[in-house]
């Protein structure tokens, strides 16, 4: 049975300032998405359609508002909104702490159709570009949460060889599943291979896009069996997590993609194309 180490949650101090763990997790994804993107967009089918790098660096500003906008507003909306209705100035304390990974999703499905809608892209075929860059930024993510010591699992079989007690958790002791691992290496390492070696060849439209959803809910549902339900709103219909009911939508909407994108292909007898 292992201990969290209990990182400090500030890595250096620069100058008189204090930059923390998290933050450089965000950095580092911000970082990736740029390496993977330019890559992506060099291949000579998203080249031909007039796809540059320049694109990508706009597509990360776009990104970063979504996913920060997006949220905050999806952990305010889909975890606490009775409490934030009763304390409206503090939704936009993000410094306190409280994120949505499917409230950033929908702020950034947002922010990809301005952006489509402004390049004269087709929306879909902005989201086959930009999913494979994600997941190595999710990865990143809870590797981020797993150094601070948040969000951590369910209680394991102290006989677990990986089975951790993290000491934040004022639980006694209880060993407890590593889930942020879990997710690291689902949702991050396994659906990042996944993707990156299905969009190395030409795809129909919304083939990529509709894999990354699917993927992402199947991992996401997943690691919610050994991830610790939020105190506050414990688990709900069929023994299922809030996280695994919002799984749920993108697991049938990506598959729903797929068979539309390569139905689609078929109906027009030509090779995958935008």
């Amino acid at each position: 049975m292992l201990v969290h180490p209990q990182f400090d949650a500030v890595a250096f101090h620069l100058w008189k300032w204090p930059i923390h763990w998290y933050g450089l997790m965000y950095l580092a994804a911000f970082g990736l998405f740029l390496w993977l993107g330019n890559r992506v967009v060099a291949r000579p089918w998203n080249a031909a359609r007039g796809w540059t790098r320049r694109d990508v660096d706009d597509l990360l500003f776009y990104g970063v508002l979504g996913v920060v906008l997006g949220g905050r507003l999806g952990y305010v909306f889909f975890y606490k909104p009775a409490y934030y209705l009763s304390h409206p100035g503090e939704i936009l304390a993000v410094w306190q702490g409280g994120m949505s990974f499917h409230g950033g999703l929908l702020g950034v499905l947002i922010a990809l159709a301005l952006f489509a809608w402004r390049r004269g892209f087709h929306f879909l075929e902005v989201g086959d570009v930009v999913a494979p860059c994600v997941p190595t930024g999710l990865a990143a993510g809870r590797l981020g949460n797993f150094i601070n010591g948040e969000l951590w699992g369910r209680a394991a079989d102290p006989g677990l060889p990986w089975a951790m007690v993290f000491p934040q958790a004022n639980d006694g002791g209880i060993p407890r599943h590593p889930s942020q691992i879990y997710q690291f290496l689902g949702e991050g390492v396994l659906l990042f291979i996944v993707l990156w070696l299905f969009a190395r060849k030409p795809r129909p439209m919304a083939a990529v896009s509709g894999l990354f959803l699917l993927g992402y809910g199947v991992a996401r549902f997943t690691a919610e069996y050994f991830r610790e339900p939020d105190a506050f709103l414990g688990l709900r219909a069929f023994g299922w997590s809030q996280g695994q009911w919002l799984s749920v939508p993108m697991i049938v909407g990506g598959a729903l993609m797929m068979v539309w994108a390569y139905r689609r292909q078929a109906r027009r007898g030509a090779a995958p194309a935008h």
